[in-house]
């Protein structure tokens, strides 16, 4: 593999770890050891750093060297993971949230980090591989910590398990290390550098294809997450058993996704640039919310043919937006390298934030949406939400690809 390819890898993996550790395991672990449902569910807002990271991407951008910025936040995960190795959430729970908050924001840091350097590293014809590089290897890091490790807790333990983890980091820091990432200042940097958040915003707006890239990436998950959030549980209350619903979505799912996201990234290594391909993906993914509707409509309860169906529309579902996070990611990272080299990890940060909240605004939303109009009446708003994202794209300038 083409060590900078490697690299990424590494990184990416490591830092999907996180993620799948507070998203998958510990909820579930939570309610094992008897904390409440408020409990689990305020540890939610330890996501916070990750919707903040643009604060202090600046400060990865103009100090130090993205090398120093990697060390430092993995040193920071593996001094979080021991100090969580040393608590137990049932007898010390606000110290295990303190640390787990830590966590998160020296990830966060990572986060800015590794794209700073994926940005520069990875050339035109080599940005397609690297994002489904990014996207794999990020997921393959959550389904380890999240379901991976759920299989092995009952025999590591709390403390152990963390132990653990701070090993895997350890390595990450060994790697990292002996990688070559020389990559010198600008000269110029020292003297241009700000911390004003308006002169900021408007600089990074400033850059071609910005504001039409940061529309594009508020609204192209909307009426894909609502579905993906959505269609499960509508299996589950036509019974739909959990272990079936958890095998389907959670396993084969994942795996079609991850096939999707690799095949985005072959496609992009031969045309180069993902509009136009992703103009075509996003036609043929309301094509596919329309079949999930349609089947909703006309579903019968443990019939094995409309049981095949919903497997295929979930397999098919899961597949396409791998695809389409794949070809959108190069997207950002196509117009985070017009940016200023002193600014573009912040630049990719403000892109990813955006993409961020979008999917977790509308996430909050749908619950009430199906609670209120039913799950058809809900399913066509998600069916417009996604026709809005072609359209948008349809209005794509020149300057905006």
């Amino acid at each position: 593999m083409n060590p900078k390819y490697a690299l990424l890898g590494v990184l990416y993996f490591v830092q999907g770890i996180p993620y799948g550790l507070q998203s998958g395991l510990l909820p579930i672990y939570f309610r094992t050891v008897g904390l409440s449902f408020t409990r689990i569910s305020l540890t939610k807002m330890l996501f916070v750093p990750w919707m903040l990271k643009v604060l202090w991407a600046p400060l990865v951008d103009q100090y130090l060297t993205k090398k120093a910025w990697l060390l430092l936040s993995l040193w920071g995960l593996v001094l979080t993971c021991l100090a969580c190795s040393t608590v137990t959430p049932e007898t010390h729970f606000l110290p295990v949230a303190a640390a787990l908050l830590c966590m998160n924001f020296f990830a966060s840091v990572q986060d800015v980090a590794v794209d700073g350097v994926a940005i520069w590293l990875l050339g035109q014809e080599e940005v397609g591989y690297g994002n489904t590089i990014q996207v794999v290897a990020y997921k393959l890091g959550s389904v380890l910590a999240g379901g991976g490790l759920l299989t092995f807790l009952p025999l590591l333990g709390w403390g152990p398990l963390f132990c653990s983890l701070a090993v895997v980091f350890l390595l990450a820091i060994l790697y990292t290390w002996r990688s070559d990432l020389r990559h010198p200042l600008q000269g110029s940097q020292a003297q241009s550098r700000t911390f004003n958040p308006w002169r900021i915003l408007q600089g990074l707006l400033r850059v071609p294809g910005t504001p039409w890239t940061a529309g594009f990436v508020l609204i192209y998950k909307l009426g894909e997450q609502g579905a993906v959030s959505m269609f499960p549980l509508f299996l589950l209350d036509h019974n739909f058993s959990p272990q079936k619903l958890g095998f389907w979505n959670g396993i084969v799912a994942m795996v079609f996704s991850i096939a999707g996201s690799s095949l985005g990234g072959h496609l992009m290594s031969k045309q180069r640039h993902p509009l136009a391909l992703l103009k075509v993906l996003l036609v043929v993914r309301i094509c596919s919310l329309l079949f999930q509707t349609l089947l909703m409509v006309v579903y019968e309860d443990k019939a094995p043919l409309f049981q095949v169906a919903a497997v295929l529309s979930i397999c098919i579902q899961h597949f396409i937006a791998g695809l389409v996070t794949t070809l959108t990611f190069s997207v950002m990272m196509h117009c985070a390298q017009k940016a200023e080299e002193r600014v573009q990890a912040t630049h990719y940060s403000f892109l990813a934030t955006l993409e961020v909240l979008g999917k977790l605004l509308f996430s909050t939303m749908v619950g009430s949406l199906v609670d209120w109009l039913g799950f058809v009446s809900a399913f066509c708003i998600f069916l417009s939400l996604s026709l809005a994202s072609v359209l948008y794209t349809l209005q794509a300038s020149p300057s905006g690809r």
